[in-house]
């Protein structure tokens, strides 16, 4: 039996994944699991970018708009201590290119 959630081999009396803690359920091997899928990694998209790319990695890191991870970073600009901008340029600074 494997995990639906996560794909690792479980004991066929296994109520829970000891992996992931998901419930598990009796059935064949999923076709494709998501360990076989590579890990994303946030980072920087250059060519994407409208200052560093830090949007565009948020973006691509969160399957999201591009327009509506910018307007969060506007929006978090506009709290009042600024977390935007800080929070963009720690980003700029710690996080690679792609």
């Amino acid at each position: 039996m494997f995990c639906t959630s996560c794909g690792t081999r479980l004991d066929a009396s296994a109520r829970f994944c000891i992996s992931c803690g998901q419930a598990t359920v009796s059935g064949p091997a999923p076709v494709s699991s998501p360990s076989s899928a590579p890990p994303r990694k946030l980072r920087r998209v250059p060519g994407n970018k409208k200052v560093a790319g830090v949007c565009a990695g948020f973006a691509e890191y969160f399957e999201m708009d591009l327009t509506l991870m910018r307007l969060i970073w506007v929006g978090l600009l506009l709290v009042p201590p600024h977390i935007g901008l800080i929070g963009y340029v720690i980003a700029w600074v710690v996080l690679p290119k792609a």
